[in-house]
């Protein structure tokens, strides 16, 4: 585990709002205090009306806003983490699909509510995003060209009540992490809610050694 620069967060959430949006797919599942999935959906973020964009803005950046090295910590991947069918894998896949694989998503919420516990129903959101990171000048102004794309996806769990109303984000994650505003296929940032008690199944889903 190492540090997050708290700039590099926060260059990535000035592109979370609806003016500045940077989503283009939103999925995600609705899973019982077992596990077991309810229901899903897959959406193309801009065909949501805006008063949906902005509820749905506001789930992803309880990641990329919490306090970093508390709430929001990086991880490694050892290359047993990183082996054929882990779940880095698999995020490398719903990345390189752009959350438009039904099947591989499943694969996703399957291993998900095999594994996460919690008290109530709840909710998984997965956001694909993409950020054209702008080249810095040698006094940190940003010049117009572009140095790399730097495509992710935001994992939100929320505790859900009545007709799937979300509550607060208990734990997340951003993958790859941004680190020196590039991105870096071999780490990832995970958020707890609460720090003190963290909810380390959610640690053993994505490292399972």
């Amino acid at each position: 585990m190492s540090g997050i620069y708290r700039e590099d967060m926060l260059e990535l959430t000035r592109r979370m709002t609806v003016k500045r949006n940077c989503f283009s797919r939103i999925a995600g599942a609705y899973l019982d205090a077992d596990g077991f999935v309810d229901g899903t959906f897959n959406k193309h973020f801009l065909k949501l009306s805006l008063k949906d964009q902005q509820a749905n803005i506001e789930i992803a950046k309880k990641v990329p806003f919490a306090d970093t090295n508390v709430n929001l910590k990086e991880y490694v991947f050892s290359q047993d983490d990183e082996k054929p069918g882990s779940v880095w894998q698999l995020l490398m896949a719903l990345r390189q699909c752009e959350l438009k694989n039904d099947a591989l998503l499943d694969v996703f919420y399957e291993k998900v509510g095999e594994t996460y516990r919690t008290k109530g129903d709840f909710a998984v959101y997965l956001f694909f995003g993409s950020y054209d990171i702008p080249l810095k000048a040698s006094d940190k102004e940003s010049l117009w060209e572009s140095e790399e794309v730097y495509r992710f996806l935001i994992g939100v769990i929320c505790p859900v009540q009545g007709d799937y109303e979300p509550g607060e984000a208990e734990c997340g994650f951003l993958f790859p992490a941004f680190k020196d505003r590039s991105s870096d296929e071999h780490r990832i940032n995970i958020f707890q809610a609460d720090a003190e008690h963290p909810h380390l199944e959610f640690l053993e889903l994505f490292f399972q050694n």
